[in-house]
């Protein structure tokens, strides 16, 4: 679990800089059961593409990169 926890973070970190250059941010929180917690802040809190940019961008570039995860959350 600890290298595939690794490889969610090395992924999410060269995602941050495309969100930050928007004004958003975007912070790893866990993973467990197969999903993984992200909390997406500044600009993407109130974006209209809030759910696209989650479900198409961040977790379909996840998901391909690691198979043992099943889907990605934003908790607020």
């Amino acid at each position: 679990m600890e290298k595939t926890e690794e490889k969610i973070k090395e992924i999410i970190e060269e995602l941050k800089p495309f969100l930050i250059s928007d004004g958003g941010s975007l912070e790893y929180i866990k993973f467990e059961d197969g999903i993984v917690y992200v909390k997406l802040g500044g600009a993407c809190q109130d974006c209209a593409f809030l759910d696209f940019t989650l479900k198409d961008g961040i977790e379909q570039m996840i998901m391909n990169e690691v198979p043992e995860v099943k889907e990605v959350r934003n908790v607020n």
